[in-house]
């Protein structure tokens, strides 16, 4: 098997075998853009190394001494040469773009007797001197896992010493002295001198980067963006050019697009006389990249058309790496550029105006996760606020909490459920796990493409980095802004849209949505079968879900009313009620107000369908615990309504059945409620009468007659009677419950309780240990169980169709609102999925995403 392609051959492996920075560079290459000579080693080479227990495959030595030999053709160097060496880097690139998780190192080649003879060959000692410090700081935290900080305080140190506010500002003598520093801390924490061997420095760097992928970080990373954990990654080895070579060079990440906007514009930072890593990692504070036209003026112009020509050639927003050495441009990666929603929204809808796109690829490439972004909270214009420092506005919205200085416990804490933001002086992407935790994130160092910037963007996670009156002391666990010291637990709020920081917690307030939102969910809805409904009990929930796109509401939860303080007294007069017509005399005080809920959740949908679930919970959900009750009659009945189980006990039609006067009520109140909107000359409601909890179609039978002789008591009204699915018996005898239903509506919550036999609420006690050692992919309460849960809805569908072919059918679970659980529903070929009303626009997009995929689009983000 062959390992490795230098980025000039042709190969048909694509992204898969090359990484998204190997088939980045390769096209580049082909495309005549400015890019160093290199050679990768293919995602084939990792998954044989981590299948080898960590042994590099058989003959990839040998390839890379060969491509090393026609690279060192290529530069007229060579490689590990005392005088004039060839100096390479090693990158890592996955397949799927995975960015800051995993290793990359500069300036491999150089050793005791290279420096001076690249220092003499280049007649720049600071350079050559500058080059070695960093390799020798990259390779010992990289391949020996030396700790970051030790080099990092040994400079900081020295520059201290020196009075030097900046790396550049350190003389030749003080690197000679620097280099030395750092190699008594490499061979304090290895054991061993820093390796003088080139070649030797590159196999152990592959494996390194190799290793990289398994890394706990990359493994967070991987969980949370739903990434094969198999897949591996590639390595690249590309010939060093220099940004640190003085004033004519430098280092630069730019976006053709602005990815927190989505506006038309280069947008990006600059570092004079710098390498790459000193952007990526905020070790010094760039510029913006407008600056590089003033110091670089060619260089800019070249980078501008290149850009220019990249995005015409992708068709999308690219995010490029570069360096200027000496005046010269090399491009050192392009790929798709991380974004936040309001920009991938916005660049979509350009782009498709300017032609590059059709509508179809515009919804096809938005990740329907990201809306999530649009519908986070902004601080309220009319708060008084009061600023106390201001950073870069790396990722928009805002966020209050409670601050924490490390990620281990902003994912204690947040996963808690607390609201904390995570800050730091800077992020790294160790953080990872408590950035994903973090209600914000906010920095004293980085810039706009900062680790914590990338990562919190893709996120939608609100961040401001660059904070620079910011701070931090992490081991006391101590934060200073301008008058404030600040400990762990003590609440900010930041403004990721404006970079603002705000001492104490500020109202907040919904997002307002824009036209670029409804033009790409407008084209989204004529691409979608599906219909998308919403789960709401109140007019004020029904009125917001309208306003996202809701085309009915799919779940009505008729308890959520009862169980308001005032009506609670009435609930409780009927549960302890010693006869039938005790309970009617409540029932009759309850009707009236649950007529009035109907009427209220009528004239909010207009006329759109609204499924209505009869009573659901068991009665002693409606009644205190029996510690707290004094009443002796109440602690009888609480006593005598208690079940080992109650969720597979006395409730939904059982109840019904039992006490028909419960739901006798319910359809009175619902059917009344519908005339009255009606004849007040408002759109007519398609109602539609749920029965919870059915397993046998007899009962069904018998709660359709009580429907349906009620509902005629009333008067004239069309209305449809169905079930909730929610047991595995209804499933497998959906034929027979469908003779007496006009819809099916999977309650996929409780399916997947019933199915799985695993308890929502206790389940978390091991469902992340299952999550994390892979006994489970995917948490079954968030995405369809397709194998287990997704057979028996399967079975559902086609013997429910079998017995009645018109029968409506629907899914009302959060899993209606879930990008994968909704193409799981259109494949299915269900009528409408229905969530709550914030997921409506994910859902309306999944929808679309759904019926795209099917017709061959290439739907890139479907399931996040």
């Amino acid at each position: 098997m062959r390992y490795v392609y230098a980025f000039d051959e042709e190969t048909t492996g694509g992204r898969e075998l090359l990484g998204g920075k190997g088939i980045g560079l390769a096209e580049m290459t082909a495309l005549g853009v400015p890019v160093p000579a290199g050679f990768t080693i293919t995602t084939d080479a990792c998954r044989a190394y981590m299948a080898a227990d960590s042994t590099l495959p058989d003959g990839l030595d040998a390839e890379v001494a060969e491509h090393i030999g026609a690279l060192e053709g290529k530069a007229g160097k060579r490689f590990g040469d005392s005088d004039d060496p060839l100096l390479v880097s090693v990158r890592s690139g996955a397949a799927v773009s995975m960015p800051g998780m995993m290793d990359t190192i500069l300036n491999l080649g150089l050793n005791d007797e290279a420096v001076a003879g690249l220092a003499k060959a280049t007649g720049n000692a600071r350079f050559a001197y500058d080059s070695y410090r960093r390799l020798i700081q990259m390779y010992g935290e990289v391949v020996e896992g030396v700790e970051g900080y030790r080099f990092e305080q040994a400079l900081t140190d020295l520059k201290t010493l020196r009075g030097a506010k900046q790396d550049t500002e350190l003389a030749d003598s003080d690197l000679t002295e620097l280099i030395e520093t750092f190699k008594r801390i490499y061979e304090d924490e290895t054991g061993d001198p820093f390796p003088q061997d080139a070649r030797a420095q590159l196999e152990r760097a592959v494996g390194a980067v190799f290793d990289s992928w398994n890394s706990p970080r990359a493994q967070v990373y991987r969980r949370t963006y739903e990434i094969p954990d198999d897949i591996g990654t590639a390595v690249n080895v590309v010939q060093m050019v220099f940004g640190n070579k003085g004033d004519t060079s430098g280092t630069g990440v730019c976006f053709t697009r602005d990815p927190s906007t989505g506006e038309s514009r280069l947008y990006g930072e600059f570092l004079q006389n710098a390498q790459g890593e000193d952007v990526v990692a905020g070790i010094r504070t760039p510029e913006p990249i407008e600056r590089m036209g003033e110091l670089l003026p060619e260089a800019y112009e070249q980078l501008l058309a290149t850009i220019a020509r990249l995005e015409e050639h992708y068709r999308d927003m690219q995010d490029i790496e570069f360096t200027v050495e000496e005046s010269t441009l090399y491009l050192l990666q392009t790929r798709s550029a991380k974004r936040t929603a309001a920009a991938a929204l916005r660049a979509a809808v350009e782009m498709v105006e300017e032609g590059l796109i059709s509508k179809e690829e515009a919804v096809a490439r938005i990740d329907p996760a990201q809306l999530d972004q649009l519908l986070h909270p902004m601080i309220d214009p009319a708060a008084e606020v009061t600023v106390v420092a201001k950073g870069l506005n790396a990722s928009p919205g805002a966020a209050s909490g409670t601050i924490v200085f490390d990620a281990d416990t902003a994912e204690e804490r947040g996963k808690a459920g607390e609201s904390v933001i995570l800050v730091r002086w800077e992020t790294t992407p160790d953080d990872f796990h408590g950035m994903v935790q973090a209600k914000g994130i906010l920095t004293a160092h980085g810039g706009l493409t900062s680790h914590a910037a990338v990562v919190a963007r893709g996120m939608g996670t609100p961040c401001v980095t660059g904070c620079e009156a910011l701070h931090v002391d992490v081991k006391a666990k101590t934060a200073r802004l301008p008058g404030h010291e600040l400990h762990e637990g003590d609440t900010i709020t930041i403004n990721g849209g404006t970079g603002e920081v705000i001492v104490g917690s500020v109202p907040l307030v919904p997002p307002q949505l824009n036209d670029d939102f409804t033009a790409i969910l407008e084209w989204a809805d004529g691409f979608r079968r599906l219909k998308v409904r919403t789960n709401a009990d109140t007019p004020e929930d029904s009125a917001k879900a309208r306003e996202f796109g809701a085309e009915g509401i799919g779940l009505c939860r008729t308890e959520h009313m009862f169980a308001e303080a005032e009506r609670l007294v009435l609930v409780r007069e009927l549960i302890l009620a010693a006869d039938e017509e005790g309970r009617r005399a409540a029932l009759d005080l309850l009707l009236p107000i649950q007529q009035g809920d109907f009427e209220g959740i009528f004239g909010a949908m207009a006329g759109l369908p609204v499924t209505i679930r009869l009573l659901d919970w068991p009665l002693h959900e409606f009644l205190p615990s029996l510690e707290e009750e004094q009443d002796e009659r109440m602690r009888e009945r609480i006593r005598s309504l208690q079940e080992s189980n109650p969720m597979l006990g006395w409730r939904a039609c059982r109840l019904g059945l039992s006490f028909p006067e419960i739901y006798e009520m319910q359809v009175r109140a619902i059917v009344r409620a519908a005339i009255s909107v009606r004849e007040r000359g408002d759109a007519a409601p398609l109602v539609e009468i749920m029965h919870p909890l059915v397993g046998f179609g007899e009962e069904l039978r018998r709660l359709r007659e009580l429907t349906v002789r009620v509902a005629g008591e009333e008067g004239e009204l069309e209305y449809l009677v169905g079930t909730m699915i929610e047991l595995p018996r209804a499933c497998i005898r959906a034929d027979e419950i469908a003779e007496h239903a006009d819809f099916f509506s999977f309650g996929t919550n409780d399916l997947t309780q019933t199915a799985l036999g695993i308890s929502r609420d206790d389940g978390g006690r091991f469902l992340s240990q299952y999550l994390e050692s892979g006994v489970l992919e995917r948490d079954p309460f968030e995405t369809i169980d397709q194998a287990g849960v997704g057979d028996l809805m399967r079975i559902a569908v086609e013997r429910g169709r079998s017995a009645r072919e018109e029968i409506k059918l629907g899914i009302c679970g959060e899993h209606g609102g879930e990008p994968k659980s909704v193409a799981f529903c259109h494949e299915l070929g269900l009528d409408y999925v229905s969530c709550s009303p914030y997921r409506v626009p994910l859902a309306r997009l999944a929808a679309a995403q759904a019926a795209l995929a099917e017709q061959g689009v290439s739907v890139v983000a479907i399931g996040g």
